[in-house]
């Protein structure tokens, strides 16, 4: 019988895998600037006064708007516009 540790399982693809939310925010904004991701995610952080640090704070205790800007990450990074 084959030992369970010896078994591979192909590993899903996570394009999120080694990727910090700040790296993800700071290259989105380079991509569509502020007014750009206001836009695709229609979060106060992104409209008014924004900046990578009020961003983070808002997108780490915000599930449903991290979720989002993952989303448009993964989309950006497969060539989606």
């Amino acid at each position: 019988m084959p030992n369970p540790e010896n078994i591979q399982h192909p590993q899903i693809k996570n394009p999120l895998q080694g990727v910090t939310l700040e790296a993800l925010l700071i290259e989105l904004h380079a991509q569509y600037e502020w007014e750009g991701l206001a836009k695709k995610v229609d979060i106060k952080c992104f409209k008014q006064d924004p900046s990578i640090k009020s961003s983070l704070k808002f997108l780490r205790k915000t599930p449903w708007a991290k979720e989002k800007v993952e989303a448009i990450y993964i989309q950006f990074k497969q060539g989606k516009p």
